[in-house]
């Protein structure tokens, strides 16, 4: 695990170095890189990736105290990211709040990114996202303190499971959403970070259909979207509808998943995300 100072704080971030192409993976809120390991241990071997754990719940850097945690706000962190290890040619990966971030990168500082993949994520007015994404953010409005009382609930399995936790979420991944509500217990900081970040994202609902969906259309790269076919908290219409406004927009479906695909699908989601980049290296080369 490296760092790197940004305008909001250190940010942790995991390098696999290489020459081959560059993915940058983004994470949803109350997430850290780890929902990324086995996806980066299926394309490591051919591919540079590159996994910040950005200051949205999970982490355990806490951000500055005056920080912008809004959307808007963690992808300027996305992009001082790019900048500052001088990353280009870049296929930005994201899922869940990812995924916006990413539709953000591209609609606003897209210089760095020659591809995008989105894979069931916010988009249009899911902001928060379906009832898993609303119930954490009106828990946001809380103080930090009662907020912290309110997510040591996620310490027993059966309610972690929850629709209105992580149930919705993942099928197979209950360990990895263990670890991830660990930071905000114990980190009075990381908790303040976290209702902020909550607050921010719940005050702008309206915020991916007003800066992301118009200049979406603008964007020439290729682009992959790949989402849970049966998805409960980010609509399969919506993974149709951003597959057809971005221009080289391709629509993957994929069964047996919720949400978080990475974390159910592994291989499934590796390999489609090598065969994309593939593909548009080989035309490239032609």
């Amino acid at each position: 695990m490296e760092t790197i100072q940004t305008s909001a704080g250190p940010i942790a971030y995991t390098d696999s170095g290489g020459s081959g192409p560059t993915i940058v993976f983004l994470h949803g809120m109350l997430m850290d890189g780890s929902l990324w390991d086995q996806t980066v241990a299926a394309l490591a071997a051919d591919h540079r990736c590159v996994v910040p754990t950005l200051p949205m719940g999970a982490h355990q850097l806490p951000a500055k105290a005056d920080a912008d945690l809004s959307l808007p706000g963690l992808a300027r962190l996305v992009e001082e990211l790019l900048a500052a290890l001088d990353l280009r040619d870049v296929t930005l990966v994201g899922n869940d709040t990812g995924g916006a971030l990413a539709q953000l990168v591209v609609a606003g500082s897209p210089a760095r990114v020659s591809r995008v993949a989105l894979a069931s994520c916010e988009a249009f007015d899911n902001v928060p996202p379906g009832l898993t994404g609303r119930t954490l953010a009106y828990t946001g409005m809380l103080p930090p303190t009662l907020f912290g009382l309110f997510m040591s609930q996620m310490r027993i399995r059966a309610l972690r499971r929850l629709p209105v936790a992580f149930g919705w979420l993942t099928k197979r991944g209950d360990a990895a959403t263990a670890r991830w509500v660990r930071p905000v217990l114990r980190d009075a900081a990381i908790r303040r970070d976290a209702t902020r970040m909550l607050r921010a994202i719940r005050a702008d609902r309206d915020v991916l259909n007003r800066l992301a969906v118009p200049r979406l259309s603008s964007f020439a790269g290729p682009a992959l979207v790949i989402w849970a076919s049966a998805d409960r908290v980010m609509p399969p219409e919506h993974g149709r509808r951003l597959a057809s406004l971005l221009p080289q927009g391709r629509l993957v479906e994929v069964d047996d998943t919720a949400t978080l695909i990475p974390l159910d699908q592994p291989d499934v989601f590796a390999t489609t995300v090598a065969d994309f980049i593939r593909a548009d290296e080989l035309t490239h080369r032609g």
